[in-house]
């Protein structure tokens, strides 16, 4: 498996610029894949690196989490009642899902795939480990899409918290004229109200309040 790369860390990040335009940016969180922290799993069966998420009250109380996780052998997921799931993987041959009793087709990179949280999940790897990146989110407090893109992409000035996630190196978000080179496995987190540009493959997760 290939890790994070962490040859970017500590690279400058764009300069603050005068108000208004300086406090609007300022808003804008970059998450370095280099500064992402991994937990291993009780089982023993893969680990964790969580990105980002809402501001919510201990592990369950989050209203959304993003997150990359590293599947080394088949086994079960954990259950997340009153939450959505969307898994993509990253790298790897792929995975087989088991959800409540029903096989899905092989899950292969770049193929989102939602679920339930309740539901009961295992998986089967296709051919040695994977790398997945994973949406959790409550439909009670939210409404996410998530969208993966390949070229030149706009984001529009929403209510929502939108997130650029980063499938490569070299990616590129402009926000009011302002640029962020993210490497693979960053992530940029847009306020409400922010309008940008994407340039490259990455993930567009957005995440409306209700």
């Amino acid at each position: 498996m290939v890790g994070p790369r962490g040859r970017h860390c500590g690279a400058a990040d764009p300069p603050r610029l005068p108000p208004p335009l300086g406090r609007a940016l300022q808003q804008v969180k970059v998450v370095r894949a280099c500064d992402h922290k991994r937990t291993p799993w009780k089982n023993g069966g893969g680990s964790t690196v969580e990105l980002c998420r809402d501001e919510g009250d201990g592990p369950d109380g989050f209203g959304w989490r993003l997150s990359i996780a590293d599947i080394a052998e088949p086994g079960p997921f954990s259950a997340f009642a009153g939450y959505e799931r969307v898994i993509t993987v990253l790298e790897g041959q792929g995975m087989v899902l088991t959800v409540d009793g029903l096989d899905t087709a092989p899950l292969q990179a770049f193929q989102p795939f939602a679920f339930s949280g309740a539901s009961h999940v295992s998986c089967t790897l296709v051919d040695g480990p994977i790398r997945d990146f994973n949406l959790i989110y409550s439909p009670a407090r939210y409404q996410a899409v998530l969208k993966w893109i390949s070229a030149t992409h706009l984001v529009d000035a929403t209510p929502a918290t939108q997130v650029v996630f980063a499938a490569q190196d070299s990616v590129q978000v402009v926000v009011a004229g302002s640029t962020w080179q993210l490497e693979r496995y960053d992530a940029l987190v847009l306020p409400p109200h922010t309008c940008a540009q994407v340039t490259g493959h990455a993930c567009h997760i957005t995440l409306m309040p209700r």
